[in-house]
């Protein structure tokens, strides 16, 4: 997997590291092996976690109002952040995936 396929709002999930198991929002393409992912929880907007991308697993999910966002800095809090992550994380809870 390139960063190039991966899109700012993008769902995926951490399947490596003390975050494992977790859902979070892509903020930023670094380079192409890293992303920065945010949460709204552990990983705040203000602080995103850089990870591999060869670490997360890709959803197709693409929150497109939450990468408009970010580039016009609109109403873009921590609390929003969890708000679009929560049908997500408990699908996960429950055990089902979210493609």
């Amino acid at each position: 997997m390139v960063t190039r396929d991966l899109k700012i709002g993008q769902i995926v999930r951490s399947k490596a590291g003390r975050d494992k198991g977790r859902i979070f929002l892509i903020n930023k393409v670094v380079d192409q092996q890293h992303v920065l992912v945010c949460d709204g929880d552990l990983r705040k907007i203000s602080s995103p976690k850089k990870k591999k991308v060869k670490h997360l697993v890709i959803y197709n999910t693409v929150l497109t109002e939450f990468a408009e966002k970010l580039q016009s800095n609109k109403n873009l809090d921590d609390a929003y952040i969890r708000r679009l992550l929560k049908p997500f994380n408990e699908s996960v809870s429950k055990g089902m995936g979210v493609e």
